[in-house]
């Protein structure tokens, strides 16, 4: 279910989502030669070197670093940008990022905990913390600690923050080889969250994976459901995935007339 439900439920279980958004514009591919970064690069550190080092200069320098692969050298100027500025919890994330990219999973790890001792719910956080647990063969401490967070988040009302932690808690224990209790998770979340697709798309992708289609083609019509008449690429997706076609046409807003458009 994993890699399915991430795409369904808007998270992203894998490393690499800030670190994207950070290199969002300053690729080789997409702002030049590679030898033009390199110059803007050079004339970026010279700069930085002395008392002309604005944030926003640092920040475009790091931009480039990490463009042109050199996450060494992004990391050194991470550290204490990140020391700092506490406030900005995104410098501390791309700095676990680096750290993981480059093989440090301990170090990685030990930057998202010092994140989420100030932010215990922050979802990107503990997604790549997850994660790096799961390659150090810590699963049941990442699992502690996502439980943790959404018995706390789900006490009544449940806060908004609890559907995503949710979200990740119900991965985990799947992947973990316990679907039913992960399938517990996700029918707690969508009373908790009934406008919300998301616990019921992943239900269904955990139902489907075990075998059990009838039932996951009701929870795929359910979702559609809380929002009739609007098209969702999502329920298309796994309609087409599983050969539902008919479940893929329903989902779709019918094609407008051309009274039905308005004059030009």
């Amino acid at each position: 279910m994993l890699a399915a439900a991430v795409a369904l439920g808007g998270l992203c279980l894998g490393g690499g989502v800030w670190l994207g958004r950070q290199q969002t514009g300053t690729s080789p591919a997409a702002s030049g030669s590679r030898s033009a970064l390199e110059q803007q690069l050079a004339a970026l550190q010279q700069q930085n070197a002395g008392a002309d080092a604005t944030p926003a200069s640092q920040q475009r320098q790091l931009e480039l670093l990490i463009a042109l692969e050199r996450k060494a050298e992004a990391t050194a100027l991470l550290e204490p940008l990140a020391d700092q500025q506490p406030q900005r919890w995104g410098l501390r994330l791309l700095l676990a990022e680096l750290r993981r990219d480059l093989g440090d999973r301990n170090g990685a790890s030990r930057e998202l905990r010092q994140l989420l001792n100030q932010r215990p719910d922050q979802i990107e956080a503990l997604q790549l913390l997850t994660l790096l647990q799961l390659e150090l063969g810590q699963g049941n401490e990442a699992r502690q600690r996502l439980q943790t967070s959404f018995d706390r988040l789900s006490k009544p009302p449940a806060k908004p923050e609890a559907l995503g932690v949710g979200l990740l808690l119900a991965e985990l224990i799947d992947k973990q080889g316990s679907p039913g209790q992960a399938e517990a998770v996700l029918v707690k979340l969508a009373t908790a969250f009934p406008a919300d697709q998301r616990p019921l798309l992943a239900r269904a992708l955990l139902l489907q994976q075990r075998g059990n289609l009838k039932q996951a083609q009701a929870l795929l019509a359910q979702a559609r459901n809380l929002k009739p008449g609007q098209a969702d690429p999502r329920l298309d997706q796994v309609a087409s995935a599983w050969g539902l076609a008919a479940l893929r046409a329903s989902s779709r807003l019918p094609t407008a007339k051309p009274s039905d458009r308005g004059n030009p």
